[in-house]
């Protein structure tokens, strides 16, 4: 006789990026900015010698949503021939006009752009550390939840696809992996994550390490 079994997943209490409340969100970003070093964080730790000059600054909206009863993060494909990182997976946003006067505005201005959802619509909840790219840009990743469903207008010329993923599966360490990245002698490797194919797409790079860096943050 053969017997099935079943495995039963952790209690959500076990994966506090499912059940965190917008509040509990806001306090840990808050506390993480306000406590954390401000200065950069490097895609790779030679990047310096790489991106030479000011960097250009810019910044991103991590759009948190609720569906199938947990968070979500929405993502977007950049259209493939756009000049810089083309038909990569990132978070919706990009560079700063001269007349944004935060990274926040810069965030919600370009998503409003790219994918028509109105600033209005988004409910801040904090700032994580700034990031910079080798394309030497200054990304400053800004965490906003948004309602959902939504009627997004993805502007064709930058973008492919909107779609979302679960943070329940970006939490799982079993879906991604550190894998190494060739630099130019004498430096070492880079080291980049890169995730599982999720629906066809796949999230690696920058968008990956932060989307990485608000997980720790949920779990710690």
């Amino acid at each position: 006789m053969f017997r099935i079994i079943v495995e039963v997943p952790s209690p959500l209490i076990k994966k506090p990026e499912c059940s965190i409340t917008e509040e509990e969100i806001s306090r840990r970003l808050t506390l993480a900015f306000t406590s954390a070093e401000q200065s950069a964080e490097l895609e790779f730790p030679a990047l310096l010698q790489f991106a030479t000059g000011a960097p250009k600054p810019a910044a991103v909206l991590i759009p948190l949503l609720r569906s199938d009863g947990e968070w979500q993060l929405l993502f977007t494909r950049r259209n493939a021939a756009l000049p810089e990182h083309s038909g990569q997976v990132s978070f919706p946003g990009g560079r700063a006009d001269p007349g944004d006067e935060s990274p926040v505005q810069t965030a919600l201005r370009e998503t409003h752009e790219e994918i028509g959802l109105h600033p209005n619509d988004v409910r801040v909840l904090g700032q994580m550390r700034p990031y910079r790219t080798v394309t030497n840009y200054l990304v400053t990743p800004v965490v906003g939840a948004i309602p959902w469903p939504y009627p997004l207008r993805p502007a064709q010329d930058e973008v492919s696809r909107i779609f979302t993923i679960p943070l329940s599966w970006l939490a799982e360490e079993a879906n991604y992996e550190e894998q190494f990245r060739e630099l130019p002698q004498p430096h070492d490797p880079a080291r980049v994550i890169y995730y599982k194919p999720y629906d066809g797409e796949i999230l690696w790079g920058a968008s990956a390490r932060m989307t990485i860096n608000l997980i720790r943050l949920l779990k710690s």
